[in-house]
């Protein structure tokens, strides 16, 4: 405790033909709608998509019991961006958040704001930090659970369980499942780094892979499970925001590059009004969501890029069109050039520096770039894109220095794209140092690995500002803080757009019991971000261990004010009470975080022996 450190069928315009298809028999709408997104899911890993090693069993019976979209792509390889294209069923330029860490446009519809304006209750359970509710996602919800555990070090956790994430779900459906309601849940699983990299078995990332989609499908049955006794009124979606790559077109993760590996999701819907064990292989893309469960759940047009694929559901064809999908990553995160993909029936073709063009029903592992021999072809693309999207960003790309540190933590980089350039870098020329930034920043690295992978980038850069904070946290968790100082220190200096550095130079300097180096430190830090609570609760119990336990009060209750369940700040309050010889404040204090500690929480028997202690004379 210590350490801190969605009337009948309406018809929409744009649905398309039906192709001399007999229109479906009119069924009565659903009554409530759950979106379950899987992050970072490829839909070649999933059991109803082919995969004979997938331990998928909820994916696979929802796909039977329903329509699964076997050509579904996301508007980007971006968690933020394509969450946002599915609420808002707009293309990124349409919703603004083209990348993590950019808020999208609150003037844009939701899907949560169009429901609960409607008379539904809305509710999201959220896994992980890119979609946290400063963001703008939070727009229409009434619940917005987003809450991160606390973690070690004084660094801010920026992804939890699915099961945490499915309980809060259970727990708020079983007393709004007698209304009309809209639940997002959001699972976190497959995102890098798979499981545990220090697993004895040693099993191959690709294998780890597997085992957190097995997690995370567990973890949707858990739900659907709950959602039983009213399972037949309900419309179900299940999707991925994006793909992962595992060396394809020498990539590495996510984000980066438009190929299908990271752009094709599994989507698959079930419930009323879809006929069940429907394959729907036309192309459409996260966008169409909103639209066709807005359709499904009775309600009028929705004002989206996308389609309503409500007839597709039911034996209709979906309509021919093109497809738009984008990433500014290269140019927010390297100062490397955007990529833009415009897909038709037979096409696939990414604006570059060199663009590429892809026969994608002869090529669909897209291995054969044709833009050379197919010139017109692609001179026809690169048209399209420009009546699709602004190759360039316009506003601000500003973001808040926590929200790009806490990114960061995640493996995604969120920089600065510098000034304006004509001439940036095509992304495949850089793949081998993507692959090499994206292998240190996953997670999947561990140990002496990791170390030596951020050394090699010190190497040749020495004063790289990341590789020397990751170095520094290395040399801490493995006690080696007189190596780690300098590898702080020289993050400090390069002004590291958070407080992590100077929370890992401060806990180096506190294991020294240089507690004025440390407190002066977390001063600094403070005056970077002051309303931090994990700085100042960091501040306090420097205080208060080296000598000042007046002094510490006040940053622990600030910290405390602005996060009430820092517990490890409430610990040291109650602690600092003590040193004061203020008994019945630090035992009040201990009473208080006992009874918010959940029953099995491991502190709760150090909490109890200092409040026996204060009762003592």
């Amino acid at each position: 405790m210590r350490a801190l450190i969605v009337a009948a069928c309406i018809a929409v315009t744009g649905c398309g033909p039906t192709n001399g298809t007999a229109p479906a028999q009119q069924t009565a709408p659903a009554r409530s709608l759950v979106v379950i997104t899987i992050d970072t899911l490829r839909a070649d890993h999933v059991g109803a998509y082919g995969y004979s090693a997938a331990h998928t069993p909820t994916l696979d019976r929802l796909a039977r019991e329903g329509a699964r979209f076997t050509h579904a792509y996301a508007t980007a390889p971006i968690t933020l961006t394509s969450h946002a294209s599915l609420m808002t069923g707009r293309y990124p330029a349409g919703h603004g958040a083209r990348h993590n860490g950019m808020r999208i446009d609150l003037k844009t519809p939701t899907l949560a704001d169009t429901l609960g304006a409607s008379g539904f209750t809305t509710a999201a359970f959220i896994a992980a930090f890119p979609l946290d509710r400063r963001f703008g996602l939070i727009k229409g919800f009434h619940t917005y659970g987003d809450r991160m555990p606390p973690g070690r070090n004084g660094r801010a956790i920026n992804e939890r369980p699915g099961r945490e994430v499915v309980a809060e779900a259970i727990a708020w459906l079983a007393s709004h499942r007698d209304r009309r309601f809209f639940l997002w849940v959001h699972l976190f699983e497959p995102h890098a780094p798979y499981g545990d990299p220090s697993d004895p078995r040693h099993l191959p990332a690709l294998a780890r892979y597997d085992e957190e989609i097995a997690e995370a499908d567990r973890q949707a049955g858990r739900l659907l499970d709950a959602l039983e006794p009213v399972r037949g009124s309900t419309l179900i979606v299940a999707a991925a925001d994006h793909g992962e790559a595992f060396g394809e077109h020498g990539e590495i993760g996510h984000s980066i590059f438009v190929y299908d590996t990271t752009l094709r999701v599994p989507l698959i819907v079930a419930g009323p009004g879809v006929s069940a064990g429907r394959t729907i292989d036309g192309r459409v893309s996260l966008i169409d969501v909103a639209p066709t469960v807005v359709h499904q759940l009775g309600l009028t047009r929705f004002d989206a890029d996308g389609l309503d694929l409500s007839s597709a559901l039911t034996g209709s064809t979906v309509p021919d069109r093109d497809l738009y999908a984008e990433t500014f990553a290269p140019l927010l995160d390297f100062g490397w050039s955007p990529l833009h993909v415009v897909r038709s029936r037979q096409w696939k073709y990414i604006e570059a520096p060199r663009p590429e063009l892809y026969d994608i029903n002869r090529d669909p592992n897209e291995d054969h770039d044709l833009s050379q021999t197919e010139r017109v072809t692609a001179a026809a693309f690169h048209d399209r894109v420009a009546r699709q999207s602004t190759t360039t960003l316009q506003g601000s790309t500003a973001i808040d220095a926590e929200a790009r540190a806490r990114l960061q933590a995640l493996g995604y980089l969120s920089g600065n794209p510098g000034p304006p350039q004509t001439n940036r870098a095509d992304p495949k020329d850089k793949k081998e140092e993507a692959a090499r930034l994206a292998e240190v920043t996953s997670g999947e690295l561990t140990g002496k690995a990791h170390e030596r992978a951020l050394r090699a980038i010190l190497a040749t850069d020495p004063e790289n500002p990341q590789a020397n904070l990751r170095l520094g946290y290395v040399l801490l968790e493995s006690n080696r803080c007189h190596d780690a100082i300098p590898r702080f220190e020289s993050a400090v200096a390069a002004h590291v757009p958070s407080a992590d550095a100077h929370l890992g130079l401060a806990a180096c300097e506190a294991s020294e019991r240089r507690f004025d180096a440390a407190a002066a430190t977390l001063r600094a830090a403070d005056r970077m971000e002051p309303d931090n609570p994990v700085v100042s609760a960091n501040l306090g119990i420097v205080l208060s261990d080296g000598g000042h336990p007046a002094d510490a009060i006040a940053p622990l209750q600030r910290a405390l004010t602005i996060d009430p369940d820092l517990h490890q700040a409430r610990f040291n309050l109650a602690i600092a009470f003590a040193r004061l010889g203020r008994r019945g404040e630090a035992a009040t204090t201990a009473e208080e975080l006992l009874r918010r500690l959940p029953p099995d929480a491991p502190q709760r028997g150090e909490v109890e022996r200092l409040i026996r202690a204060t009762k003592n004379d």
